[in-house]
């Protein structure tokens, strides 16, 4: 690696080619339907439907109309096409409003209408339309619940969709027998379209007694009549073979993956071997952290299995069981780990953020380290075991002025992590 690159520099150069992939003017238009013979009705919801809204509307030739819902601040101006915010990652009011008013729209439509579904990340919390005999207050706890018990997202949004009246299959099943295109933006492991979101538009196999499972198996405490729906079966979602669904069509038009390669060729272009190792890591970020530190140091100190100046690039998305205290934060929570492991190990550099620029419930996409950020922590007597234990990263990073705020990016692909070893 040249002399006058600075490390910094060039991971959030890798971050900002990452979030860039994904943005929906570039990614949406190829994926554009033929007009239909009736009537194109645009609906959707998550942290890039905005944007992918407004990505249809600049390319579209002909009439059209829709509701599609968004995170706060993640508003993108539409003519044709009504753009609703409500609350990530506590749905709120303003979600559960829109939600249903997607689902009055779908329901008198024909089989020469077309719906062009627009799915991002986040829509699960702005889709809150609880079945009937839950309340908007039982997701909201459940929610807060899920978030701090450690749960992986395809577990979450399981439970999820057997607690929805529009996820799970139902959305499109209300669609019929309009034709459906959902349009797909990835941010989950393995990018299965029946977790982003939760699926409002795709068949699901999973039933109500793997909900119940994940329930006992992280000791949610459901509300009596929660527990009863679940325990009926009245909360069976849609499955893949259901008839409702024969029209029904997804694609996948960002994932984490290509995020990671779009990042690998900035890293080629500065004269440092990418290498990814993953775009669908899951587990506790501390842990993961204490794994990737492990694989940097053997590549810095023995220049196995890789040579320097290298970065290892990795996405997915990894989970806090908070204990202590703090904010929490993923991808702060992972780096905060990985420096403890590496202990100040000269010439590793890394950032880790959220592609949405939120990372947990924090306006703050993640944080970047240096070699040095041990040695400035405990300058200022902050003890970064203590921080790790009381799941305090954002404070940590942020007292060093390390946090790297975005803003909203208008695109989710998850997790986005780089790990720059320089040659010494």
């Amino acid at each position: 690696m040249s002399t006058r690159i600075d490390p910094r520099d060039l991971l959030q150069k890798m971050l900002a080619a990452a979030i860039e992939s994904a943005q929906p003017a570039r990614c949406v238009p190829p994926h554009l339907p033929g007009a239909p013979a009736g009537r194109l009705l645009v609906i959707g919801a998550g942290k890039a439907s905005a944007a992918m809204a407004r990505a249809v509307e600049d390319h579209w030739h002909g009439p059209l109309s829709g509701l599609v819902v968004t995170r706060y601040g993640y508003r993108v101006p539409c003519q044709h096409i009504e753009i609703v915010e409500a609350a990530h990652p506590v749905p709120d009011a303003a979600g559960f409003r829109a939600a249903g008013r997607i689902r009055h729209l779908v329901a008198q439509l024909s089989a020469d209408d077309l719906v062009l579904c627009l799915i991002s990340g986040g829509g699960s919390a702005l889709l809150a339309l609880p079945l009937d005999g839950i309340t908007l207050a039982d997701k909201q706890a459940l929610n807060r619940q899920l978030l701090a018990s450690g749960a992986s997202i395809g577990e979450m949004n399981c439970l999820r969709r057997h607690l929805s009246a529009i996820k799970g299959g139902r959305l499109a099943a209300a669609c019929h027998p309009a034709r459906v295109l959902t349009l797909l933006i990835s941010d989950v492991p393995g990018d299965l379209p029946r977790d982003i979101a939760s699926g409002p538009t795709v068949g699901d196999a999973s039933t109500c007694d793997d909900a119940l499972a994940i329930v006992r198996r992280y000791g949610i405490d459901l509300p009596t009549q929660v527990r009863a729906l679940l325990a009926s079966g009245r909360g069976e979602s849609i499955k893949p073979d259901d008839a409702r669904l024969a029209g029904s069509e997804t694609r996948l038009i960002a994932t984490p993956q290509m995020a990671l390669e779009a990042a690998a060729k900035v890293a080629r272009a500065a004269g440092v071997v990418p290498h990814i190792l993953g775009d669908s890591i899951e587990g506790e970020a501390r842990e993961v952290g204490k794994v990737m530190a492990a694989i940097a140091r053997q590549v810095a100190v023995h220049g196995q299995p890789f040579a320097t100046p290298c970065v290892l690039l990795s996405g997915g998305e990894t989970t806090v069981t908070v204990r202590g205290h703090g904010r929490g934060g993923r991808n702060v929570e992972f780096l905060l780990s990985l420096a403890v492991a590496l202990d100040g190990q000269p010439g590793i550099h890394a950032l880790a953020a959220d592609t949405d620029g939120v990372d947990g419930q924090e306006e703050v996409a993640g944080a970047c380290l240096a070699p040095d950020s041990l040695a400035r922590a405990w300058a200022q007597g902050i003890r970064p075991r203590d921080s790790l234990d009381n799941n305090d990263g954002h404070g940590f990073f942020g007292a060093l002025g390390d946090t790297i705020v975005t803003g909203p990016t208008l695109t989710n692909v998850n997790d986005f992590r780089a790990i720059l070893i320089e040659s010494l």
